[in-house]
């Protein structure tokens, strides 16, 4: 056509070039500027910008590579059949799997070694590896997944992670070098492959030997698995796995990390319909963890708040490029903007009714009644032609809406809380009801400052909260809607959504609010599931967070005047608020945000 860009014939051809790869007509790629993920057939890459220069081309490429590569040589479902349940090694076995797919393309064309290259040296920028200043901050599945890649494919490993490999180089090298030679040699062979991975894995201590059952249990428990896989549906997990920054050495606390793992292992086992959603965009939320009882005089600390900060989004982001992603924000939900817009004036029509003037006629004493003049020519000795207005009891009131800001609202569910908070922040300032708009996260993944001090120290024991916070202002509650639209599209940013900590970001949303003067506060929260921060959960006991959540929900709902309402996506958040709903689709968020809101306020 002839309005067809040079993005446009990239893209065509990187879609072409990535089914022919995968040997799959559905794939279909869609540009981010968002992390990149798989999500069934549907892949999102790093737009490269409109000139396309070469190392961004590079760099789309290169995921597409891969992604495409995962969709061939990988079974999801045999994968998942064997995989351990401890973290370190569960994350080890992620990481070699993805070595043994994309070192069979490298392998195989020298093109696609060089965009893998770019793709990973994208990844090292965020990896801990690459900060890595003693063996024990060194994560071994970066470590291993590189020295692996070494051996499979003789590519050098990349200069910023080269330290840290070499920290524990001797270390693996000992224990797993035979182990590095059967891998090669069963590059080709997934399940070959994946056994003599799971025996790496017990070489270098991450996973206990194999129990030796009685005769007969292995073939009924393999039946069993075949039967339970079957229910759940061979279909793959639609996502690029995410590499869990954990530490060579053990840690204190791995029994809860189990939990969670087991549990992000299930999720996997997704559904027809549940892929048909995430091919639609909807990522897979992260796992609620099973509620562990805490002992009674369990007291929630904070091990540093110095490195806590709250900001706005204006410090996070400059003028331009908040601009920037606001257009990509308006873009990717265009559709959805006229519905959850429809929805929206439907709430103003029911605020404008409860706050309409309301008059008592045919009164003896008040303001004179236009419409009863003929009444005062034609019996001038009427007294009643007067109305009196009626006391309205609709209540000076500011809604806070708080938005979970954590890594596994990626993708299309924070691109929808972030246009349907717009929306309804628009709404309710025409009806003259106050807005805040505000998100929560952490300023790093695993801990941050706050755990390189916890190190530094000694490491104590119970540290309680180990992590640095970062509680995030979109808009103030008096702050005009037109001058904060474009601060949403910050959530749009990538490496803005790490961890979360709710029960923290919970009481710091309802202070803020016991500080307005407004006679009704309304506190709206929307999260996809428990607070996770691997760094806290890791020193502590399990359940150490939600317990925490949970006693602010508890004084929040009992003593204070602000009304809590909160939105779970994907998860059930009714076990932890009172006032909950929770849904599915993601979809629906909008529909739903002005449907519990407009219940608040009819409610009295």
């Amino acid at each position: 056509m002839a309005d067809e860009t040079p993005l446009d014939r990239f893209k065509a051809a990187l879609t072409g070039a990535s089914r022919a790869i995968a040997d799959n007509p559905e794939v279909e790629i869609t540009w981010t500027a968002d992390a990149p993920v798989l999500a069934g057939t549907h892949m999102r890459v790093p737009m490269p910008g409109r000139s396309i220069p070469r190392a961004a081309a590079m760099e789309a490429r290169g995921f597409a590579d891969s992604y495409a590569l995962k969709l061939h040589h990988h079974n999801e479902v045999l994968h998942r059949r064997n995989a351990p349940s401890e973290p370190a090694a569960r994350a080890c076995y992620d990481a070699v799997e993805m070595v043994r797919y994309e070192a069979i393309g490298s392998n195989d064309y020298a093109g696609m070694r060089d965009n893998l290259d770019a793709a990973l040296m994208v990844r090292m920028g965020a990896d801990p590896i690459t900060r890595a200043a003693r063996p024990e901050e060194v994560p071994m599945q970066a470590a291993l997944a590189l020295m692996l890649r070494e051996k499979l494919t003789g590519q050098p490993v990349p200069e910023a992670a080269r330290m840290g490999v070499e920290m524990m180089r001797k270390w693996i090298s000992e224990r797993a070098g035979a182990d590095f030679d059967a891998l090669a040699a069963n590059l080709q062979d997934q399940q070959a492959f994946q056994a003599v991975t799971l025996d790496m894995l017990r070489h270098l201590d991450l996973t206990l030997p194999l129990p030796t059952d009685e005769p007969g249990n292995d073939e009924d428990n393999d039946e069993a698995e075949d039967e339970q896989e079957q229910d759940e549906g061979e279909e793959q997990a639609g996502q690029e796995q995410q590499p869990v920054e954990m530490a060579a050495e053990r840690r204190e606390g791995d029994d809860q990390g189990e939990a969670e793992e087991q549990t992000e292992v299930d999720d996997d086992a997704n559904t027809d319909e549940e892929a048909q959603e995430a091919e639609e965009g909807m990522l897979p939320v992260r796992p609620n963890r099973p509620w562990t009882d805490l002992p009674a005089d369990f007291d929630y600390t904070v091990f540093s708040d110095k490195f806590d900060e709250v900001v706005s989004a204006t410090d996070l982001c400059d003028d331009d490029e908040l601009g920037r992603l606001r257009a990509y924000l308006d873009a990717q939900l265009k559709g959805l903007q006229g519905i959850v817009t429809r929805l929206a004036n439907r709430l103003q029509r029911r605020l404008m009714a409860q706050q309409n003037r309301s008059w008592d006629f045919d009164q003896e004493e008040g303001i004179l009644d236009a419409a009863r003049l003929s009444r005062i020519v034609v019996a001038p000795g009427s007294s009643l032609s007067y109305k009196v207005e009626r006391d309205i009891e609709f209540k000076d009131t500011i809604v806070t809406l708080l938005i979970d800001n954590s890594g596994s609202m990626r993708g299309r569910p924070i691109s929808i809380a972030a246009i349907s908070a717009d929306v309804l922040a628009r709404t309710l300032e025409r009806c003259g009801v106050k807005t805040e708009i505000l998100g929560f996260t952490t300023r790093a993944w695993k801990g941050g400052q706050s755990r390189e001090a916890w190190l530094a120290a000694g490491k104590p024991a119970h540290p309680g909260r180990l992590n640095d916070l970062r509680h995030i202002v979109y808009k103030k509650a008096d702050e005009p809607w037109r001058r904060a639209r474009k601060n949403l599209g910050l959530m749009m940013r990538e490496g803005l959504l790490k961890e979360n900590i709710d029960g923290e970001a919970l009481k710091w949303a309802h202070d803020r609010l016991l500080a307005r003067p407004e006679d009704r506060r309304i506190l709206m929260v929307i999260s996809d599931g428990a607070p996770v921060d691997d760094s806290t959960l890791s020193v502590n006991a399990a359940g150490y967070l939600e317990l925490h959540l949970r006693r602010i929900i508890d004084w929040i709902e009992k003593k204070s005047p602000v009304q809590l309402v909160a939105i779970g996506i994907g998860h059930d958040v009714t076990r932890y608020y009172r006032r909950a709903v929770t849904i599915m689709d993601v979809e629906q968020l909008g529909g739903t945000m002005i449907e519990q809101l407009a219940a608040l306020f009819e409610d009295e």
